[in-house]
């Protein structure tokens, strides 16, 4: 059973737009590239673990991190190969000049992301991610500065936290990829999903747009904002709930 999310006011239609960073804005999974090319054995195992389900993504990661082998230098390297989608930085553009707020939500790591958006000479985007830490000439840990303990999934990033944690009268949009954004986008007014996500939003019922690229993002922010009716959603009664709490 849905309870009804009320239509924003005519007179304030910005958003609250949260961006997943790994196979969303940039279309390499930096994480995954990382573990291939420095992890020793194991990080795999972990992997198939939160697959199934038998852990979160918080001891999924900090396992994997933790079997990391490169140093900073070869980190910074490896990170220099990574772009991100060439539609990004003019989709942030047109969120950030219409007045509503935009910020990354992303389980993987901050350093990183931090790393590859000023090569793309991003303007500041918020980063809410997992803290990389190095902890030796070779070795590197995590913290999760952004986690909670009562997150439905575990995650790394709590990222329903963040939806929750803006003005509660914007609408908000999720754009993701992943299952990290499966709890985010049943909260959302709406949903920009590819991969995963989008099997998942169909599955559910999520009110969604598909979108393959940050091209075909802007235009369907574009036609979102331009449409009224398209504020107004349903979403599971503990998510509005929790809101009120």
């Amino acid at each position: 059973m849905s309870a009804p999310v009320s239509t924003p006011r005519a007179s304030s239609p910005r958003w609250t737009v949260l961006c997943d960073f790994d196979g969303t804005i940039s279309p390499t999974d930096v994480t995954d590239s990382l573990l291939a090319r420095f992890a020793r054995d194991g990080w795999q195992e972990l992997e198939r673990k939160w697959v199934a389900g038998r852990i979160g993504s918080r001891a999924c990661m900090a396992g994997q991190v933790a079997l990391l082998d490169c140093s900073r230098e070869e980190l910074d390297a490896h990170l220099a190969e990574i772009a991100i989608d060439p539609g990004f930085k003019a989709f942030a553009a047109a969120v950030q000049s219409s007045g509503s707020s935009l910020a990354i939500v992303s389980d993987g790591l901050d350093g990183a992301i931090l790393s590859i958006l000023s090569r793309a000479s991003m303007p500041p985007v918020p980063v809410y991610a997992s803290r990389l830490v190095q902890t030796g000439p070779r070795s590197w840990a995590l913290e999760f500065p952004h986690a909670r303990k009562d997150c439905v999934s575990a995650g790394a990033t709590c990222k329903c936290a963040r939806a929750r944690a803006t003005d509660p009268d914007r609408p908000v949009m999720m754009i993701g990829d992943g299952a990290s954004d499966f709890c985010v986008a049943a909260a959302s007014n709406v949903t920009l999903a590819r991969a995963q996500l989008l099997a998942h939003c169909v599955d559910e019922g999520i009110a969604h747009r598909p979108v393959t690229n940050f091209a075909e993002a802007l235009r369907a922010w574009h036609e979102l904002t331009a449409d009224e009716r398209a504020l107004t959603t349903s979403i599971p009664e503990k998510e509005t709930a929790d809101d009120r709490e």
